[in-house]
């Protein structure tokens, strides 16, 4: 009888743990295997076991490509999250004075960016945006007497161009995430600090912030990591087929991308994928440790 009581809890779960097995643990073993070896177009299907060798040359050969690409993708992520909180964070404050009218639809409007279909949103400004004979931007700077500007031919214009872009295009829910954490602090303590004479930068320091943490928290960190993994702006502004700007723009992710479909390099592709699993799965313990003991 005690056995049976035992077995039932697992016997429900295992329809759940089959389908978790098979559409979460096999492909990431699966890839972890690949990644051992030298499988490529050229080998597909008498490929050997090579070891660590695609670890290697991913981690410790410069003119890899890796780490420059790492670079930038830590470079990516904490610029925009940065300017993504401090931003939106200003511009919730903003939508939350008292007397504002048409606040809610202001609200309204700034969640379209959010909710448009990326790949559309992408396009829209690539080609609206960013062309350099059609764009509104060399349209404005012609208008005002001053050359044309690609802005996704060099490196530099096109990192600042693909951040813009995603700051459009996140902005929203961290606004809104803002917004719905202010209109949880309770508004006597902004009272009593106007009755001790503190300020507004002293309000928002040590009661705002404060009080925002918490909440905001799992937000910033979900955010962080889509961030982490953009592949969808600097693909389609900089490196789709048939559309390459110039520029040699590379994140982790656009990089593993290219080995694996474009230089059908599946071992190296794979490698550099287990090794941002494991970058992950590290950043995330740390981070839900953090919460814990906020808590």
């Amino acid at each position: 009888m005690r056995l049976k009581r035992k077995l039932v809890p697992w016997i429900y779960s295992l329809p759940a743990m089959v389908l978790i097995g098979a559409i979460i643990v096999f492909p990431i073993l699966y890839t972890g295997f690949i990644s051992v070896t030298n499988m490529n177009l050229f080998h597909w299907s008498n490929y050997r076991i090579i070891g660590l060798e695609n670890y290697e040359r991913a981690l410790l050969k410069v003119d890899s490509g890796f780490l420059k690409a790492i670079g930038t993708t830590i470079m990516w992520t904490i610029l925009n999250m940065i300017l993504q909180i401090a931003i939106a964070y200003f511009i919730a404050l903003g939508l939350n004075v008292k007397g504002l009218r048409l606040s809610r639809l202001y609200k309204t409007l700034l969640m379209f960016p959010w909710a448009m279909p990326a790949y559309v949103s992408i396009l829209l400004w690539r080609v609206g945006i960013y062309n350099t004979e059609f764009g509104l931007l060399n349209k404005i700077l012609t208008t005002l007497g001053i050359h044309k500007v690609n802005y996704l031919s060099e490196n530099v214009p096109a990192f600042i161009s693909c951040m813009v872009l995603n700051l459009w295009m996140a902005l929203p829910f961290m606004i809104m995430m803002i917004d719905g954490a202010l209109q949880s602090v309770d508004r006597s303590y902004y009272e009593s600090a106007k009755l001790d004479g503190a300020g507004f930068l002293a309000q928002n320091i040590y009661i705002t912030i404060p009080a925002l943490k918490p909440i905001l928290a799992p937000a910033v960190i979900m955010t962080t990591f889509t961030t982490f993994k953009q592949f969808d702006i600097v693909y389609l502004l900089t490196m789709q087929k048939g559309s390459l700007t110039g520029s040699t723009l590379q994140t982790i992710i656009t990089y593993a991308q290219q080995n694996a479909f474009v230089s059908n390099n599946y071992g190296l592709s794979s490698a550099v994928s287990i090794v941002i699993f494991v970058f992950i799965i590290v950043f995330s313990l740390f981070t839900n440790r953090g919460i814990k003991e906020e808590v």
